[in-house]
């Protein structure tokens, strides 16, 4: 069940990715449209037991993803009540994005309204990859995939220097948010001896507060880097950098 959250808005981009050119705006919109509402109403269904209702959090495991001596990472979803939210105003927010969007690039050609569809699903998809991941790595395919439609959406209009430009800016501030999140991860595992976050959590609450005391330091760098990577995200690095070439796309 958790699996087809996210698996539904990727279908409606590979619809529109492979199909998009040949299909009318009606056809090309109404598939990335459908595929969200969709989203939302398994969301809601899976998340109406966690909110508000005693419900246990749930968790996945799609697949056995990296295995090499003591690390162990499957490709795992997990929903709690943090991820019930979260995947709630993903796809309610997100369906409406898409529908208000039909109106709004109805002046593209047929093509390129297609290819913004698929940009706008792939985006949902890997966003909530990034919100329903169970260990670091899981949220880094996520992060990885947002970035890279951030790109593809913000130099949409690739044939116009500013939008082209835009879309460099945002890719070079990405990558610094990458370099964070790997060191952060890397730091991680070096101290608890897993990337899960469930694993992380239970660890470091084992800990005694004088080990945690004696540690402080090091995480006190994993925080820093780990607020690199976000930064990269939001642009803190560099406030202006992002900001005002967003629109563009």
């Amino acid at each position: 069940m958790l699996l087809l959250i996210p698996l539904l808005p990727f279908t409606g981009f590979l619809v529109n990715a492979v199909f998009g050119r040949r299909l009318p705006k009606s056809m090309s919109g109404g598939v990335a449209c459908l595929a969200m509402i969709a989203a939302f109403l398994v969301s809601a269904v899976s998340a109406w037991p966690l909110l508000g209702h005693g419900g246990h959090p749930v968790e996945q495991v799609v697949y056995t993803w990296m295995s090499s001596g003591s690390l162990h990472v499957p490709f795992a979803l997990r929903l709690d009540q943090l991820a019930a939210l979260m995947i709630l105003v993903v796809t309610g927010i997100g369906s409406l994005i898409h529908i208000y969007s039909t109106g709004y690039m109805h002046e593209e050609t047929d093509s390129e309204y297609a290819r913004y569809f698929s940009y706008l699903n792939l985006f949902a998809s890997f966003m909530l990859v990034l919100v329903l991941g169970s260990s670091f790595p899981v949220m880094f395919v996520g992060w990885e995939g947002v970035g890279l439609c951030s790109y593809l959406l913000i130099g949409f209009y690739y044939t116009k220097q500013s939008a082209s430009d835009a879309g460099k800016k945002a890719f070079v501030v990405n990558r610094i948010g990458d370099f964070g999140f790997i060191l952060g991860m890397l730091l991680i595992f070096g101290t608890f001896g897993t990337l899960d976050i469930q694993g992380v959590a239970a660890a470091a609450a084992e800990r005694a507060p004088e080990a945690l005391a004696a540690l402080y330091r090091g995480q006190n760098d994993g925080k820093k880097i780990i607020e690199v990577q976000s930064s990269g995200a939001a642009s803190r690095l560099q406030p202006a950098a992002l900001v005002p070439s967003a629109p563009i796309g």
